[in-house]
């Protein structure tokens, strides 16, 4: 499963790059404008630091604005990919971007009906949003299931790209559902190496090795 970090900090993709574990990034223009940063400045600028897939947020709610704002994102740089709202303009700017071989990324689906339509509309990525579908009380993570049964059913090649994940426990299932990626908080992608087993395991380790000399490598 990709891992994908959610931020528009560069600092915070820059730190975390470093084992070579992150595959790419998303961003929204709620986190961009929380950095200050201009937005096409921003994309650009993660752009430099992420090989992967960086998906960039059109803003407009209209066809011809979100085609226009798609493409401007897109000429920023080879990695980008557009990420388009699930609503029947966006679907429609989606299947125009599959015709020109601009990836998209659908993004605030909650329902296995709109992933259905984000598939059929060709996106690259689907976006479900499982700890907002938790909040109004629905199962997120039966949504995960229930997507990757029908894009298998019937073959459609559009990634489930688990969004709104808010535990590592989330991210357990979402891997268990077959997701093809997930994009989380740096706080979460730093608690899925940790164990307090680990810790502990290791803390013995060192405590005996100083107990018997602690003889150096070098």
């Amino acid at each position: 499963m990709q891992i994908f970090l959610d931020t528009a900090d560069t600092d915070e993709i820059r730190q975390r790059m470093q084992a070579g574990l992150v595959d790419g990034v998303t961003t929204n223009p709620s986190l961009i404008a929380k950095s200050g940063a201009n937005i096409l400045e921003r994309i650009e600028a993660i752009c430099a630091v992420v090989d992967g897939p960086v998906s960039a947020e059109v803003v407009a709610t209209d066809l011809d604005g979100m085609l226009k704002e798609g493409r401007r994102l897109r000429e920023i740089a080879g990695n980008v990919v557009v990420k388009l709202p699930l609503t029947q303009a966006g679907l429609a700017c989606c299947a125009r971007f599959a015709e020109e071989d601009i990836p998209t990324n659908v993004t605030l689906c909650f329902s296995l009906n709109q992933a259905l339509m984000a598939a059929k509309a060709n996106a690259t990525f689907i976006s479900p949003f499982v700890g907002r579908v938790e909040d109004a009380g629905g199962d997120g993570i039966e949504l995960l299931h229930k997507i990757r049964a029908v894009y298998d059913a019937f073959g459609y090649e559009t990634q489930i790209l688990a969004a709104s994940l808010r535990s590592t426990a989330h991210v357990e299932a979402a891997a268990l559902a077959g997701c093809d990626a997930a994009t989380l908080p740096p706080k979460i992608f730093d608690q899925l190496a940790s164990h307090p087993q680990t810790d502990s395991g290791l803390e013995t380790f060192l405590s005996d090795w100083k107990a018997s000399g602690g003889a150096s490598f070098v």
